[in-house]
């Protein structure tokens, strides 16, 4: 199994910018896509960004501009970097991983949501 923690959440005014870290523990065979996602409250959990193993990078039209997500293959850990932040960012967010346990055996790992919160 593959488990993902996320941290780097919190409260922040308007304008303001935070980092989330996500980092992947466990075995697998390789760790593809990475990406986060967030939820709202009343609405469906919504990608944010993805980054593929090799840097390829692919966003919502929400955070183009704003937030920039990243990797570092050798921790296993992906980051989002977010700036000019706005009330309508405010949601949970989660980490989500495509690994390979073994050739031929995907699994999708979700991390267990960390709380951002955009004062206005």
């Amino acid at each position: 199994q593959v488990q993902l923690v996320e941290s780097g959440g919190g409260l922040v005014q308007a304008g303001g910018s935070l980092r989330l870290s996500c980092a992947a523990s466990g075995r697998a065979f390789s760790f593809n896509d990475m990406g986060w996602y967030r939820q709202a409250p009343g609405k469906q959990r919504e990608l944010v960004a993805s980054i593929t193993s090799g840097g390829s990078t692919n966003y919502a039209d929400s955070a183009k501009g704003r937030f920039t997500i990243s990797r570092d293959n050798a921790k296993n850990t992906v980051y989002l970097q977010m700036n000019s932040l706005k009330p309508e960012d405010t949601a949970v967010y989660y980490c989500n991983a495509f690994v390979l346990l073994a050739p031929g055996a995907p699994f999708v790992s979700w991390g267990q949501g960390t709380q951002v919160t955009v004062s206005s």
